[in-house]
């Protein structure tokens, strides 16, 4: 598997995409594809990582306890990160052990991570107190990242993706919102663009505070779209897919079910439904997690 690549050496591609919609209404639409990144800590996990990484290499345990479920990219991500830099790894994973670990999970034993099942009702509390000083009596001194990353550190590390694009003078850049961490990022790092989420999550109604808490100026210029979500976290239908497999063809970008996958689709919809005024310069986030479509059907995917 291909070294971890440092953020000082790290040139991205940005790719302008192909769209018959958005020509007739005079609007550029690019992505940065930081899928490209690397094949397992892609998209915005090397950023969001990166403080975590640096504050566990300084450290005397250099140790990393994080949490996810048994499909999470975070986890991946994270496993494979520690194991580049020589550190130990913790994985927190969100129910019971299964009789047939998915291939998330078998990729994080690969990278040395230690994994710990613990049953849905116990990983409610994993942000109390006693859960954290019981992690560190079983586990010792580490560097704790909290679920996918969310916290200020994490935050400041996507607030880095931002220096990628800043002299390109966009009108609006596009993301996925699961955590909210990267949109609170590229909000914090923005310039004069319009920062635009889409929530890949039902109801998810608590962003703003999210964005409070993770030091996001209010000054700010960004929006809200909880509209594209397919019924849910994960959750897909016969369209997204058709939409996906589509997008591929005309691009020859792969996009994953779970987050960019449905950025796009409200992207192209919103495009099409004239929210964005003629002559919009958008730029959309390829967050990665492409290894997340290995759960798909085989062939449901063209790519």
């Amino acid at each position: 598997m291909d070294a971890l690549p440092s953020l000082q050496n790290l040139i991205i591609d940005i790719q302008p995409l192909k769209s018959r919609i958005a020509n007739e209404r005079n609007i550029s639409v690019d992505i940065l594809r930081l899928d490209a990144i690397h094949p397992i800590v892609s998209g915005n996990k090397l950023f969001k990582l990166t403080y975590f990484l640096e504050q566990a290499k300084n450290s005397t345990h250099k140790q990393i306890i994080t949490f996810g479920g048994a499909y999470s990219n975070h986890l991946a991500a994270t496993a494979f990160a520690c194991s580049n830099a020589g550190l130990k790894s913790v994985g927190i994973v969100r129910g019971e052990k299964p009789e047939k670990l998915s291939h998330t999970l078998k990729l994080c034993l690969e990278n040395k991570m230690y994994l710990e099942f613990i049953s849905r009702s116990e990983y409610l509390h994993i942000n109390t107190n006693n859960f954290t000083d019981e992690l560190i009596k079983k586990f010792g001194s580490h560097i704790l990242i909290p679920e996918g990353g969310f916290s200020k550190k994490g935050a400041d590390g996507a607030a880095l993706i931002c220096y990628h694009y800043y002299l390109k003078n966009y009108s609006h850049v596009c993301c996925a919102i699961g955590t909210a961490t990267t949109f609170a990022g590229l909000i914090k790092g923005s310039f004069r663009e319009m920062i635009i989420g889409f929530s890949v999550l039902k109801n998810l109604l608590d962003v703003e505070e999210r964005l409070r808490y993770l030091n996001v100026s209010s000054s700010k210029k960004y929006s809200i779209i909880p509209d594209y979500h397919f019924g849910g976290y994960a959750k897909i239908n016969s369209e997204l897919i058709s939409f996906m497999n589509l997008f591929y063809d005309n691009n020859k970008i792969p996009l994953d079910f779970v987050y960019t996958g449905k950025m796009m689709f409200g992207v192209h919809d919103l495009i099409a439904k004239n929210y964005f005024p003629q002559g919009s310069k958008l730029l959309c986030i390829h967050t990665g997690g492409l290894q997340g479509n290995k759960s798909l059907p085989d062939r449901m995917l063209n790519f």
